[in-house]
């Protein structure tokens, strides 16, 4: 069930806050050993990301108090929950968090309604940041109340999951693999709320997690999990193009950048994003955006191309000028790091390609992209 649902909340140790979640953990189990230190953001959402085995969600259950380490420190909010040295321990039932699980766990006796006043219940009226209304709407579930478990689908069934954590108020919200569950349809069916989420509270999420477009579309924090230790940590986007890290090498190595929606084209269905630091506009294929929205946008190095001019005549609609910053070689290819204003693009192309172009660290070069693989 939801760490965050039973027992009276109680409150830390204060301390000055300074805007910063900070975690130790060292925890041993019979083959495996977490040793983890972070520094993330109180702000946003932390990805917490590796495959099967590499601390996901012993991590995450060391932050919910559910498993005490040998040795750990905790700081939320302005507030140390653990401190090994002092020893110091709020239990899980006092600490002020949400836990969403892979399965809702919702109550089969419940309908809706009684399921998120459960939760509500937990948090005195004055303590109480988000609203019952407030989370139905987020998460687009007012027209379920009246409605059993049973008789929900299973993106449903998770998007009051996570409405019963975030009316308990949290200080935190801990989400382990919540779409791993769902297929496909459901997990598109469920991202928009949780991309809402992310946007309307200012409650930092902690996302477990081992699929890459869900972490490249949700975090602004990534941390690379392997062995139980931390390989890497920091903003996601320039993770993404550390050559160092295996995002960058894998086939369907992208880059994730931001623009704002400042036109759409209702004849062609066309969306067009202007990008910070830059004149150039990006186009793509998308239902109309409120003027001014923010909008990410994954773009996979192979979809990307090189040009020493702008190309006339051509069916691609992204034609933008872009720096060559840095690239590595990859055995018959070349991965590029280009400089878009303000933020930056990976190209994957043939050596071939590289050598024919003449390519050179400053270098001022077209990168093509077709509007339909965005």
């Amino acid at each position: 069930m939801l760490a965050s649902l039973f027992g009276k909340r109680g409150a830390g140790t204060p301390i000055i806050d300074d805007g910063r979640i900070r975690a130790r953990f060292l925890l041993q189990h019979p083959g495996f050993r977490l040793d983890v230190d972070l520094d993330l953001p109180s702000r946003g959402v932390s990805a917490l990301f590796g495959h099967s085995g590499s601390g996901k969600t012993s991590c995450l259950r060391c932050f919910a108090g559910l498993d005490r380490p040998r040795e750990g420190y905790l700081q939320v909010a302005g507030e140390r929950w653990q401190d090994s040295a002092s020893g110091d321990f709020l239990p899980a039932h006092r600490r002020a968090i949400g836990y969403v699980f892979q399965d809702a766990n919702l109550f089969p006796h419940l309908s809706v309604r009684g399921n998120l006043e459960f939760g509500q219940r937990r948090i005195a009226a004055r303590e109480r940041k988000v609203a019952l209304d407030q989370a139905l709407e987020l998460l687009g579930i007012g027209h379920l109340l009246e409605r059993l478990p049973s008789a929900l689908s299973g993106g449903e069934r998770q998007r009051v999951g996570i409405a019963r954590a975030l009316v308990t108020s949290p200080r935190l919200l801990l989400m382990d693999e919540p779409l791993a569950s769902l297929d496909l349809k459901r997990k598109q069916e469920v991202l928009p709320y949780l991309e809402r989420l992310h946007e309307e509270l200012d409650i930092p999420v902690i996302y477990v997690s081992h699929a890459p477009d869900e972490v490249a579309r949700l975090a602004d924090h990534l941390v690379l999990l392997e062995d139980g230790q931390v390989r890497a940590s920091g903003p996601l986007k320039e993770l993404l193009l550390r050559t160092d890290l295996p995002f960058a090498s894998e086939d369907d190595a992208e880059a994730v950048i931001d623009g704002q929606a400042s036109a759409y084209d209702a004849r062609y269905g066309l969306v067009e994003l202007c990008l910070p630091g830059s004149e150039a506009r990006l186009r793509l294929p998308h239902a109309a955006l409120q003027a001014q929205q923010r909008v990410r946008v994954k773009i996979k190095a192979r979809d990307v191309s090189l040009s020493l001019q702008r190309a006339e005549g051509s069916s691609l609609l992204n034609l933008l000028p872009v720096t060559v910053d840095s690239w590595q070689v990859l055995d018959a290819q070349v991965l590029l790091t280009l400089r878009l204003g303000e933020q930056r693009l990976l190209a994957r192309i043939t050596r071939y390609s590289f050598d024919q172009l003449g390519i050179h660290a400053g270098q001022a070069i077209w990168a093509q992209i077709k509007s339909v693989s965005l």
